[in-house]
């Protein structure tokens, strides 16, 4: 496959830039692979395909708030400062981005807050955007995170065109969210809400949770026509044996196995043993997905509408056929979807 196949036009104003009032109230659209049927409906009918023992595997990552703004020791410039990890607790180092990249050279001080009550130092020059930062900071690591944090923005995506506010801190954000790492949201899974996770339960349908620390390489520009040439970053994955188990069971019985989001999707497919059974897990996947690809795990996907010639969009092609999503995706542009983080879902069976 190649780049350009994944290039369409998209309306900028089709790129949503707020979440829709309630969870689980946005648009779905339903494809059926195997006989090309569409249906539109509301997210939560997504309840109307599922019964007793399938299973959703969910991304329960924790999106932290990893975008800070920072002014320059003497010059007083404005310094973006994106959080990337954190490398050692007891340094406080972090490793960032900073823009812009070119003002910054190790031996810098940043500082942040209205009263510059947090003070960096830059350390080290990692990659031709990247920093090493050492924060300056002697009380308790708590301590240092919550005030860190307190003078953190939520990471938007750049296509939102606007600052982040307290409504995105709480639904830029998976209401089962539980473990710190991620600088991306699991999109797919913010569709799910408190009501309907209740009535899923009710109807049989069991969860799994995996943790995918989703990293900005999912935005990373493809800079090769080739897609074979194309190299993701990786990212980090945590899947337990309680997570496993699920799983499994719900395989060896022929019961839907739904992967909620490209993140847990890849993850499957990264941890996936000869038997086409999940294996518990600990480590980085650099996994690019793209057509033509056989899923061993999942057999159903949801997830959002991405942008042209994204890797989500690649992966998305894969799972439901090129030609059919590609397909699809002209469908949802004429019928008014809203694509990105914040906007409406696919379900593929």
């Amino acid at each position: 496959m190649k780049l350009s196949q994944f290039k369409f036009n998209l309306p900028t104003e089709l790129i949503a830039q707020y979440p829709a009032p309630n969870r689980d109230e946005s648009k779905l659209m339903v494809v059926h692979r195997k006989t090309g049927e569409v249906e539109h409906k509301v997210f939560r009918d997504i309840l109307d395909y599922f019964g007793d023992k399938d299973v959703f595997i969910f991304n329960d990552s924790l999106v932290f708030p990893a975008r800070l703004y920072g002014n320059k020791e003497k010059t007083g410039a404005q310094i973006e400062v994106f959080l990337l990890r954190e490398l050692n607790q007891e340094m406080r180092l972090w490793d960032v981005l900073v823009d812009p990249a070119r003002k910054i050279r190790i031996g810098n001080k940043l500082y942040f807050g209205e009263d510059d009550s947090m003070v960096a130092e830059v350390i080290d020059n990692t990659t031709s955007r990247g920093r090493t930062l050492r924060f300056l900071y002697d009380g308790p690591h708590d301590e240092f995170k919550k005030n860190l944090y307190a003078l953190g923005h939520m990471p938007l995506p750049s296509y939102i065109k606007r600052a982040s506010t307290a409504e995105d801190a709480e639904r830029y954000q998976t209401i089962f969210a539980r473990h710190e790492g991620a600088v991306i949201a699991p999109a797919a899974g913010m569709h799910f809400s408190k009501n309907l996770l209740k009535r899923m339960e009710i109807k049989g349908c069991e969860f799994s949770y995996v943790t995918i620390h989703s990293g900005l390489g999912n935005f990373r520009d493809i800079d090769v026509e080739d897609l074979t040439k194309h190299k993701m970053d990786s990212e980090q994955i945590f899947i337990n044996k309680e997570a496993v188990d699920i799983v499994n069971k719900a395989k060896d019985n022929m019961k839907q196995i739904c992967a909620v989001g490209t993140s847990v999707t890849r993850a499957l497919e990264s941890t996936v043993t000869s038997t086409g059974h999940l294996k518990e897990f600990e480590g980085w996947t650099n996994k690019f997905i793209f057509p033509p690809y056989d899923f061993s795990v999942p057999t159903s996907l949801v997830t959002n509408f991405h942008l042209p010639v994204s890797t989500m969009l690649m992966q998305t092609a894969a799972f439901g056929g090129y030609d059919l999503i590609m397909d699809v995706y002209k469908t949802a542009i004429k019928e008014g979807y809203k694509f990105g983080d914040y906007g409406d879902a696919m379900l593929i069976l």
